[in-house]
């Protein structure tokens, strides 16, 4: 990956609507060559998905922390949480805890559902939800 592959990362990390031929302006690059390396970059996992984030204000996110069963692969554990719908996020961490996920969806219900869904996976054996008041 080189400072073109990192510039178009932090133009789709900003908006992820952003298209070829305006990515291609900022940095200097032809449309098709901005979509080469978007193909690339997603093939090779660097970019594994495009989403839409929505705000605190319009909806409803939360941070749960997850302590994993030591008999199952936190990175199995990992990948089931990940595949729960209203998952934006999960990261693998070290300390008290196992795993984090990041939760949005459109309300608190949703939020709730999402995290009944995790409390169902195989091999998590405790959880810690923080609703998000605000970000910035």
């Amino acid at each position: 990956m080189d400072e073109k592959d990192k510039q178009i990362i932090e133009i789709l990390k900003d908006d992820g609507r952003a298209g070829y031929g305006e990515i291609g302006a900022k940095i200097g690059l032809s449309e098709g060559a901005v979509r080469k390396r978007i193909k690339t970059l997603s093939d090779e996992g660097v970019i594994r998905k495009f989403t839409v984030k929505i705000g605190v204000a319009e909806g409803a996110q939360a941070i749960t922390l997850l302590t994993a069963n030591p008999a199952f692969p936190t990175q199995e554990v990992s990948k089931k949480i990940q595949a729960i719908p209203n998952v934006e996020t999960t990261y693998e961490v070290s300390g008290e805890y196992d795993i984090v996920a990041v939760i949005s969806g459109m309300d608190m219900t949703e939020v709730n559902e999402c995290i009944e869904k995790i409390r169902m996976v195989e091999g998590i054996v405790k959880t810690n939800t923080m609703i998000v008041l605000r970000s910035s």
